[in-house]
């Protein structure tokens, strides 16, 4: 979208009905799911407008809860056969929208359940569901109340000078969270190298983790 999408505020739904985005079978492309097949559950908006961001989630449509437990249920499937348990709940910022209920449901149903948030906003999860937060600059102090719930913290880097060239500490020093690198992709061969470099030497010098998007190393979304 590269900042160019509106700013949505929260929607307080009861969750029965969600905006989403696509849902799609693929393999968790980054952090620490990487290379797990997954279901995707994008949803659609958000409340930020990232320049660098490349994704569309400004053509969602409503959908009620039961037609989008069936049709994870189809995707999780080769044939007969589960085989993908993790679904991952992404955007967009999918605590826009109340996603409790799918959470809850998704569990009780033996799923693995895995969201991708900014960090700006909250509400009360299953205890179960796997928080990786991304945050984005203008930087500050994360949620404390997410902070508390966050299984890993997965920081945008590029080796440009500026907000996203270093890791900022946004409360990660009193909690055991991993933290994670990934260079940004500004769409350009050479700088996404220069890039990746960058994010390299920031996990070896200060012992995070380094995290690729492989499912663009693999062509596949």
């Amino acid at each position: 979208m590269h900042g160019q999408n509106p700013k949505r505020p929260p929607e307080n739904g009861d969750g029965e009905t969600l905006q989403l985005q696509e849902i799609f079978a693929t393999l968790q492309g980054e952090g620490p799911f990487v290379g797990q097949p997954s279901v995707f559950v994008r949803l659609g908006g958000c409340n930020l407008a990232c320049d660098f961001c490349d994704t569309e989630f400004e053509s969602f449509h409503p959908i009620a809860l039961p037609q989008l437990l069936a049709e994870i249920d189809r995707l999780s499937r080769e044939g007969s056969e589960r085989v993908r348990d993790l679904i991952v709940i992404t955007g967009g910022e999918p605590l826009r929208q109340n996603i409790a209920p799918l959470c809850a449901a998704l569990l009780d149903l033996g799923f693995r359940v895995q969201i991708e948030t900014n960090g700006t906003l909250w509400r009360p999860l299953p205890d179960a569901v796997n928080i990786v937060c991304s945050p984005k600059a203008p930087y500050g102090p994360l949620r404390p109340d997410l902070l508390a719930r966050a299984d890993a913290l997965k920081f945008i880097v590029t080796a440009e000078a500026g907000p996203y060239h270093t890791v900022p500490d946004v409360g990660q020093a009193g909690h055991a969270v991993p933290v994670y690198v990934q260079p940004m992709d500004v769409g350009e061969v050479e700088a996404n190298r220069t890039n990746m470099q960058h994010a390299l030497k920031l996990a070896q010098r200060h012992g995070y983790r380094l995290s690729l998007q492989t499912h663009k190393l693999l062509g596949i979304a």
